[in-house]
């Protein structure tokens, strides 16, 4: 069995607080809340952002992640056709004009969505999903509460506002939600299209995030923009190794929406690097009475983890594992604890779990093992 991707929010959250008090002040900003996670899930500045406010088209990292994970569980595939109901082609605003009874691959039905936004496709991919755009979210808004968002009601797939109802969350909830979509590594395809086209190329396709021709190293993800909105977006980015999603709500234009987003994503790579710990580190720990001998402990959260610039040169790692374990042991199991330090500050806490199961051994297992033992003995040694 793998082990599952979700990211644990309560394993990442709360890992830099100590070093916040030796970073440089943010500077200000023009949107009502924003937030900077590095891509494995953890807070590097929040300003706000546990604010309800709009997504707007924002919303649709959600669906996106449904999808992805959709495909990853084989429900579907790239080349699954999507057919366009009347009320998925009844919706407003950016929309690539589905007919109804029109079949579009998921593929294109993806690429609509992340690089033309077009909320037709969105209801029409929820609709497939999950039979109808209702049921789909019921699980939208089932998966934000796993991810340990606190502030988020989806009332549709596309972010458009509903009648008397308005999706609300937050800019820490869709950093989280960002977070967890980059674990799909496939969705950067689409995210970071710029121009591309639909329908055999009789459709151009334009990317409504214009960061990506301005910010080196963006990847994506998501704008957004409704009056009552403001300009939204979920910008990620990758330098050195380093992942970043920066989140901007409620900006008052679309310049300062890149304004704010671009300098969310400054202040992350000028004092941020990501840290690895050494591979051999972490060695199989003994299990007794198990149908394993020895089990793998892993870092939860994910195999690195972002530190200080400053202090990247000067960290030391320090591991507490058990000498031996008692079978049985479950996958995901804590067993441990990795910490990082520098100069006596601790600076990363974080929990080692079993890679795997190991079940324990039955009685007959130790009947038969003491069979084979004594059958063993009563043959004796070979003869030549």
């Amino acid at each position: 069995m793998a082990v599952k991707k979700t990211i644990c929010a309560a394993v990442l959250s709360g890992l830099l607080l100590t070093q916040a008090a030796a970073l440089p002040e943010m500077g200000a900003l023009n949107a009502k809340s924003a937030a900077l996670y590095a891509a494995n899930g953890q807070e590097l500045y929040a300003y706000n952002a546990d604010e309800p406010l709009q997504p707007a088209s924002v919303t649709k990292i959600m669906t996106l992640l449904l999808a992805m994970e959709a495909l990853e569980r084989g429900e579907v595939t790239l080349d699954t056709m999507i057919t366009g109901s009347e009320y998925a082609c009844s919706m407003g605003g950016t929309q690539v004009w589905l007919e109804p009874g029109e079949q579009l691959s998921l593929d294109d039905m993806l690429k609509a969505i992340a690089v033309g936004s077009a909320n037709d496709c969105a209801v029409a991919v929820a609709e497939h999903l999950a039979g109808t755009e209702a049921a789909f979210v019921e699980r939208m808004n089932e998966r934000a509460a796993e991810l340990g968002c606190t502030n988020t009601k989806f009332i549709n797939a596309n972010g458009l506002d509903g009648m008397g109802e308005k999706t609300m969350t937050s800019a820490r909830d869709i950093a989280l939600i960002s977070c967890e979509l980059l674990q799909h590594p496939k969705i950067l395809d689409y995210t970071g299209i710029w121009m591309d086209s639909i329908r055999g190329g009789k459709f151009s396709l334009a990317n409504t995030n214009k960061m990506l021709k301005s910010y080196p190293g963006l990847t994506g993800l998501k704008t957004g923009y409704i009056s009552e909105a403001g300009f939204c977006i979920s910008a990620s980015a990758e330098r050195d190794g380093l992942s970043l999603v920066a989140v901007v709500m409620a900006a008052p234009t679309k310049e300062t929406r890149m304004a704010d987003a671009s300098a969310l994503l400054n202040y992350g790579f000028a004092n941020f690097a990501a840290y690895t710990p050494p591979a051999d580190i972490l060695t199989p720990v003994p299990v007794a009475l198990g149908r394993a001998d020895t089990v793998q402990p892993v870092m939860q959260g994910g195999t690195s983890f972002i530190v200080e610039k400053a202090k990247a040169d000067t960290l030391e790692t320090h591991l507490e594992l058990p000498e031996s374990l008692t079978a049985p042991v479950e996958q995901g199991q804590e067993i441990g604890r990795l910490t990082v330090t520098s100069g006596g500050e601790t600076l990363l806490e974080v929990p080692l779990a079993a890679a795997e199961a190991v079940e324990a051994v039955t009685v007959v297992d130790l009947f038969t093992s003491f069979l084979c033992g004594l059958c063993g003995a009563e043959q004796g040694p070979p003869t030549k």
